[in-house]
């Protein structure tokens, strides 16, 4: 396993046990919301107990961790760069709720690759016929932030399923109606969202309800969507109350599941939580552990974040990844109708799981090599082809980008790289390969001569290595970023989210420009 530049903060089962204790108000991080208004002059209690934000930071309780940042490797002491593949992209819109309230996120709420991962590269599925569920892509092309170094860009972009042709679904929503879903009306939120789901369902999808507050219960067993009246009422029903026992809304909504699962269905969980818990009645490595067994079992789970003031992004993510799903966060109804209505059939149907990519270099060609993002998706080399160890899972149509820096060695000409893909059938256990190549002579001579989609996803990862304070980002400048995006938006013919990353990277700009003036009157008063 490549070594990080940084410790991560908590090992993973400490950092459950801790976020999930009773009363508990550890934190792996807390945003420092430099240059945030005054806070209003409302004393209610805050999520740790208290009445005020500690430090003065800009929300009261948002959990995080620091993973590190990936250093360069030199190519002659270690060719091979492993990684699972991340789908989710729950750090994207949580720091874009950041900046629309007005704060810089803090630097350990961003993951560099659900930045890059947030966008469509209009990237080919696999051929009509293709023995594989994804296509790979590769392309490079002088990094537009370094100068002499080169920008590998590795894309996948699985197999496309019309949504008429989905497997059935056997969906299980743990829905969390604790009193801090009350918090920025985020209970609302998730029950329109789940009206959008629920309106996208089809005969012979089922749901069943669970919920927890102080304690779980069911709320209404799976029946078919023939029943959707009764479906959206309970959904309508929903009102916040009381404290968290999220353990026993988890074990509860996957009993349900395991009762009703239906072979050759999607059998899935969806929680929706502001991942702020209180300690139930099973531990949390049991709880954990249930999820991977009954993953491997066939039952995954999707977990969907609301709410800003206290919120857990740590845990949700934990619980995803351990879930064999992926993990989003919902700031507002357009991105609800993003994972529930445009992205509904990669959000359920998985064509690809524990997905692994293997990247060898050449190291006649290549001096050093870093991967930008994916810390806490790192793989030891020797494990690619171990299929005891878990890999990321692709839906239907989802893409997958990750983006290298390479120091190369001076004229010369060759193979760069080869990419290798693990996966696993979704609904078989054998483990397949496939494998793509780039040469130098692929490379573009120049960064204007790339194409749009390394461009994009460029931008994409420039403002997050900054937004991060990235070791390798020293000295960069927003304002360049922003023209490239920019540039990117001309392109894009109105695509709505390469106008929103304009909008949020001129945010930011506009938000430190004026920290730094707050800070100068700071000094000559």
């Amino acid at each position: 396993m490549k070594t990080m530049t940084c410790v991560t903060v908590v090992s993973a089962a400490a950092s459950v046990a801790l976020l999930l204790a009773a009363g508990c108000a550890m934190r792996e991080s807390l945003g420092p919301g430099a240059g945030a208004p005054p806070r209003p002059a409302c004393r209610a209690p805050k999520a740790h107990g208290g009445t005020d934000n500690v430090n003065d930071a800009a929300f009261d309780a948002m959990f995080f961790r620091n993973y590190g940042v990936n250093p360069f490797i030199d190519a002659d002491d270690d060719r091979l760069s492993t990684f699972a593949v991340d789908v989710d992209t729950g750090s994207y819109t949580l720091c874009r709720s950041y900046l629309d309230g007005g704060h810089v996120p803090p630097k350990d709420a961003v993951r560099v690759e659900e930045f890059v991962n947030y966008f469509d590269y209009g990237y080919a599925p696999p051929a009509a016929g293709s023995a594989d569920p994804f296509a790979i892509h590769l392309e490079a092309a002088p990094s537009p932030f370094s100068a002499g170094r080169l920008l590998l860009r590795v894309g996948l972009k699985a197999r496309e399923i019309a949504p008429a042709d989905r497997k059935s679904a056997v969906l299980t929503f743990v829905i969390d109606v604790s009193g801090s879903m009350a918090r920025e009306d985020r209970l609302e939120l998730v029950k329109k969202a789940l009206r959008l789901l629920v309106d996208q369902l089809r005969e012979g999808d089922e749901v069943g309800m669970a919920v927890y507050g102080s304690a779980g219960r069911k709320l209404l067993d799976h029946c078919g969507i023939e029943r959707r009246a009764d479906i959206l009422g309970a959904i309508q029903r929903l009102h916040p109350d009381g404290a968290t026992n999220a353990e026993e809304g988890l074990a509860i909504g996957y009993g349900m599941a395991r009762k009703a699962f239906r072979a050759g269905a999607v059998n899935r969980v969806i929680l929706c939580s502001d991942g702020v818990a209180n300690v139930g009645n099973t531990g949390p490595e049991s709880i954990l552990a249930t999820i991977k067994e009954q993953a491997a079992e066939g039952v995954t789970l999707t977990t969907v974040g609301f709410g800003m003031g206290n919120y857990n992004d740590v845990l949700m993510e934990q619980l995803a990844d351990k879930g064999r799903g992926h993990y989003a966060y919902v700031d507002t109804l357009s991105e609800a109708k993003r994972v529930f209505v445009r992205n509904l059939t990669g959000t359920l149907q998985v064509v690809a799981r524990d997905v692994k990519v293997q990247v060898e270099f050449n190291p006649d060609m290549v001096r050093a090599y870093r991967l930008v993002g994916y810390e806490n998706r790192d793989v030891a080399d020797q494990d690619f082809r171990n299929d005891k160890v878990d890999g990321g899972e692709v839906g239907a149509g989802h893409s997958v980008t990750a983006l290298y820096e390479l120091k190369r060695w001076p004229d010369k000409q060759g193979p760069l790289a080869t990419v290798r893909v693990r996966y696993k059938d979704p609904d078989g256990g054998e483990a397949l390969e496939a494998a793509g190549s780039i040469a130098s002579s692929d490379a573009a001579a120049q960064f204007e001569a790339a194409s749009d989609a390394t461009k994009l996803a460029a931008s994409a990862a420039g403002f997050a290595e900054i937004l991060r304070a990235s070791y390798w980002a020293r000295g960069a400048r927003l304002e360049d970023v922003l023209a490239l995006a920019r540039r990117c938006e001309d392109r894009c013919d109105g695509n709505e989210d390469v106008k929103d990353l304009v909008r949020l990277i001129r945010r930011t700009v506009e938000l430190k420009a004026d920290q730094l003036a707050h800070a100068g009157s700071s000094l000559e008063e």
